[in-house]
């Protein structure tokens, strides 16, 4: 299986990219802890359909000593007893975040306040910038189609 366009061969689609790893860049250097990072990664490429970015970020995950136990259970985890409070507060951001358009009034008061008791200003802003710059993500390789699978840990750096 091929992408229907090949993202970083094409000079205008490499120098979008560029503009994103520096987003991304900007929000891995943020005080949000690296596990809840993953986390929200992984759940929201899991709710766009996003095969290449769950393959990623599970990967990633999986590299940086996250168990297969919580990887496996990311997906349910309203019912899994592996995740902190905060990071439940953050996947259930993440979620309204990406289903958006499911909500009339978009994210409740009660998540983002559930939000704001585990996380500080600064790691909130890095959490609703990560949660948009992944759904950019997941929307890109939805559309190009791009294949999942063969991703190596750090393979961009």
């Amino acid at each position: 299986m091929e992408a229907r366009l090949n993202l970083f061969d094409v000079p205008a689609a490499t120098k979008l990219l560029k503009h994103f790893t520096s987003a991304s860049k900007a929000i891995s250097d943020s005080t949000l802890p690296g596990v809840t990072h993953h986390l929200v990664m992984i759940r929201a490429s899991q709710i766009n359909g996003c095969g290449f970015c769950t393959d990623m970020h599970t990967k990633d995950a999986t590299h940086a000593g996250e168990t297969s136990t919580r990887l496996n259970l990311v997906a349910t985890w309203r019912e899994a007893t592996v995740f902190t409070d905060a990071e439940r507060a953050a996947l259930e951001l993440a979620e309204q975040g990406t289903r958006i358009a499911d909500a009339a009034g978009g994210v409740p008061d009660e998540v983002w306040a559930n939000a704001a008791k585990h996380y500080d200003e600064d790691q909130l802003a890095a959490l609703v910038f990560l949660i948009g710059l992944i759904n950019a993500y997941n929307r890109v390789n939805v559309i190009v189609q791009q294949p999942a699978g063969d991703y190596q840990p750090g393979q961009f750096g």
